[in-house]
């Protein structure tokens, strides 16, 4: 079957299409429901189908007899250790620890918020909480203690499961006082935190709600997995907005196993027993569908890695990494790629190792820029295909189905769009535009299995956010464009979310942190391009009259409050102050205009700028710097 055939059956009859895959996992209850609505009239994919994802990826494989293959290989090149995990070992650790949650008390339908370090326990805090059908919710190790408790008061968990610390290259990150903190400025207070003492020396003072999580699992019993229906959240994962608060997208659990199961063989063309190796973190949704789930699901070995691209110690890991553990697909972000380029353009470290295990590279989580794409085709020489999803939709949209067709790569093109995805490109009034012309990027009903079925407590968010623009359509948040062959062009997004080398962040909460120092009277935030980033932020202020302060401190404050309340993630470093910002009539900041005056691109100047006289001022102040530095 070629791939036209096999995306127009995912289209056409998408109940008969998507039963069909649902047959590839094991239900404690198959579906008889394929698709139908839930109370807000939203997609319920399998909705009378019982099953826990937990079984699905350790007892199911035990059970077939597969219990000695190695499920995850912990790689830690900044602890210098490397461990193998069976499939054994971790049905034996998820199930001791979901035993230590029910003893605090956690069951079906409790919330547990996991902030952790790329290690084991992070996996088996994910699967435990799955196994007694709480939901967890995941929160990068790298959001400071502000945004950690944002994201308390919404999920309202009852345990906190941490650890001492992290690891940045040499550098050790406090992970238990940034908890503490968060606790203290967070409404919600959490009954227990568990933290796993890594034994690192990192500052821990001991709180009334700590409890030791080796302490916790000696004192459990084993548990069994609980079956729960099909649409039965298994976790909550937040993602950048653009109020500054973040949203909570809710996955299920059949849909999601479904669409995942699907994904392994049919795009990343792997098989059960091969390994397979996502380069990203479990705070992102890429940790969650293809280091966690995805692979466990589909028995792969998946490899759990703590390092960065470069400096752990060079810019060779990533093919050690792969080359010692047999790496089949490996998938990362471009930022990491033009990282290991700029320490190794010659691609001489790459020679050092045997890669003939390598079929695919993928990329994504930013667009890809050609030269990137190319530099690592001709050093790779595997086909090195640009994919594009989102944390919302929670495996890829489009994508080369390499376990269909191998289809040609066309750079500058996230390829072609995925079965169950019927994307197409709008203009401003919902109506479909020709090929080769610019517009929306937006998803015809129903999403397929696997794809956020709603905003956590917020439907009204959810359907202003993705589905009024366009009655009949999820809205990507995304422009772009398809060809004459079909094949998806991503142009960018089309809000004030900006993308800082994979990672989704919105401009309009690191607004709200510039506007609340006493110097600022007015300020823009925007993305602009980074050589390194790909994206990184800007800030653009304006002083209060009158206020007298040395432009260096401004910007070392400034950056500071950002680190403080976002996180180092948003790599936020630069200030530019100016006399007065670019306004329309009716008060609207023109950051867009400034975004292609400091990325030196074409502009037009709009008619409803209040004052075309700032323009003259701006080119002025933005030629006078060089924004490239930052991004070296």
């Amino acid at each position: 079957m070629d791939y036209k055939d096999f995306f127009e059956q995912s289209i056409e009859n998408p109940d008969g299409f998507w039963a069909e895959q649902a047959k590839q996992i094991a239900w404690y209850k198959p579906p008889t429901q394929i698709l139908a609505k839930d109370g807000f009239g939203h997609s319920r994919w399998f909705a009378d189908g019982k099953l826990n994802v937990s079984y699905l990826c350790a007892d199911k494989h035990v059970a077939d007899g597969f219990g000695d293959q190695t499920a995850i290989i912990y790689d830690s090149p900044v602890t210098k250790k490397i461990e193998r995990i069976s499939f054994y070992k971790l049905k034996d650790e998820i199930s001791r620890l979901a035993g230590g949650l029910q003893l605090l008390g956690i069951g079906k339908g409790d919330t547990v918020l996991i902030y952790m370090p790329m290690i084991p326990q992070a996996v088996y805090a994910m699967l435990a909480c799955a196994r007694i059908g709480a939901i967890h919710s995941v929160v990068f190790g790298g959001f400071a203690p502000h945004e950690l408790a944002i994201r308390i008061n919404d999920a309202e968990p009852k345990v906190i499961i941490t650890a001492s610390n992290g690891i940045e290259v040499d550098k050790i990150i406090h992970y238990k006082p940034f908890v503490d903190q968060a606790i203290e400025e967070a409404m919600h207070k959490p009954q227990f935190v568990i933290n796993f003492e890594r034994g690192h020396g990192a500052d821990k003072q001991e709180r009334p709600y700590d409890v030791d999580y080796n302490d916790l699992i000696e004192k459990a019993h084993d548990v069994e997995p609980l079956p729960v229906l099909s649409y039965h959240p298994l976790y909550i994962l937040y993602t950048s907005g653009t109020t500054g608060t973040p949203k909570g997208i809710i996955r299920d659990s059949g849909g999601y196993a479904t669409a995942l199961k699907f994904s392994m063989k049919y795009i990343y063309n792997v098989e059960p027993g091969e390994t397979y190796w996502a380069a990203s973190d479990v705070g992102w949704v890429v940790g969650h569908s293809y280091i966690v789930y995805g692979p466990l699901i589909n028995r792969n070995t998946t490899v759990l890695f703590e390092g960065k691209p470069i400096k752990t110690p060079d810019a060779s890991t990533f093919w050690r990494v792969i080359a010692e553990h047999k790496v089949k697909v490996m998938f990362t972000a471009p930022t990491a790629i033009r990282a290991i380029k700029k320490e190794d353009p010659d691609g001489v470290l790459m020679k050092k190792y045997d890669l003939s295990c390598l079929k695919y590279q993928f990329l994504a989580g930013e667009r890809c820029d050609i030269t990137t794409l190319e530099w690592l085709q001709n050093n790779l020489k595997v086909p090195v295909i640009d994919h594009f999803w989102q944390t919302e939709s929670g495996w890829p949209m489009l994508a080369n189905m390499t376990g269909i067709e191998l289809m040609p790569v066309k750079p500058g093109s996230a390829s072609l769009p995925v079965c169950g995805y019927d994307i197409q490109i709008l203009d401003v009034d919902g109506n479909p535009l020709p090929a080769n012309t610019e517009g929306f990027v937006a998803v015809k009903l129903p999403l397929p299995p696997g794809t956020l079925t709603n905003l956590w407590r917020n439907n009204h968010r959810f359907v202003a956010g993705y589905l009024e623009r366009f009655p009949g359509f999820y809205f990507t948040g995304d422009g772009g464009y398809i060809d004459s062959d079909g094949y998806v062009f991503i142009t960018g997004r089309v809000d004030d979310i900006i993308n800082v080398a994979g990672h989704r962040l919105s401009t309009a909460a690191m607004e709200e942190v510039v506007a609340s120092h006493y110097a600022v009277a007015e300020c823009a935030v925007f993305g602009i391009e980074c050589e390194l980033k790909g994206q990184r932020p800007l800030g653009i202020v304006v002083l209060k009259m009158g206020t007298e302060i040395e432009i260096r401190r401004l910007e070392s404050e400034i950056v500071s409050s950002i680190r403080y309340s976002i996180g180092s993630v948003a790599s936020f470093r630069e200030i530019v102050v100016v006399p007065r910002l670019p306004k329309t009539r009716s008060g609207k900041v023109l950051r867009s205009l400034m975004r292609a005056m400091v990325d030196k691109k074409a502009y037009t100047i709009p008619s409803t700028i209040e004052d075309t006289g700032v323009i003259a001022e701006l080119e002025s102040i933005f030629n006078e710097r060089d924004f490239s530095k930052m991004c070296k």
